[in-house]
């Protein structure tokens, strides 16, 4: 029996990214920093990845797309395309956050860490009986989230390790593929539509009590 198709991509940071598995193998990737342009990058970059590994969308079993922390326009362009390709090709699309990335293939406790700037970072902890968060936290008081062999991954890791006296490290897979990967172990788990997870809140109110809503 073959393996799942399973596609991944992100635009919550500033990077275009999107990654092919099937099973424990990355087909394809491609990862492009850029600070805008995402959402005309976006679907050229997954078919350039298609093409690399000789599919097309019809052929995919699933979606895993990076919901989050980050860019709140990026954020909501990749959950976007996710939904609609989903509903588009009738294939389940997952949501994973980019925190639970950073901790994927590690051992031991994490602490998963990403620059919210303005002095805050967004932190997770992972590990069994350590689990944390996922929190905005101001750099100062990160060391309210220490923990008995933790090892900090991700953005300012080495920074947050300093503070509490613990390991730093790389994460193991690049974002698009961390999120191919888990989604490919949920996607025959039904879940709600993967949905934007911004944690810290608008700079700037919408004129109006509510702003357009993002189809459910």
């Amino acid at each position: 029996m073959t393996d799942p198709l399973i596609l991944g991509f992100d635009t919550s940071q500033a990077h275009c990214s999107a990654a092919l598995i099937s099973g424990d193998r990355c087909l394809a990737a491609r990862h492009e920093d850029m600070a805008k342009g995402q959402a005309e990058r976006l679907m050229p970059l997954i078919q350039e990845v298609l093409a690399e590994a000789e599919v097309a969308l019809t052929d995919l079993s699933a979606i895993g797309v990076g919901t989050g922390p980050g860019n709140f326009t990026g954020i909501r362009i990749s959950v976007a395309a996710a939904r609609g390709l989903a509903l588009s090709l009738g294939i389940p699309a997952v949501g994973v956050s980019l925190l639970e990335c950073l901790a994927l293939g590690a051992e031991g406790p994490v602490l998963a860490c990403l620059d919210a700037r303005r002095d805050h970072l967004y932190l997770q902890r992972f590990g069994e009986g350590a689990g944390k968060g996922p929190a905005l936290v101001p750099v100062d008081a990160v060391s309210d989230w220490a923990w008995p062999g933790l090892t900090c991954i991700g953005q300012r890791a080495e920074d947050a390790a300093d503070m509490i006296g613990a390991a730093h490290a790389s994460a193991a897979f690049a974002p698009a593929s961390a999120i191919a990967r888990i989604a490919a172990t949920r996607w025959q788990t039904p879940e709600p539509r993967p949905a934007p997870l911004y944690i810290r809140t608008p700079d700037a109110a919408p004129a109006r009590d509510t702003g357009p809503a993002m189809l459910s």
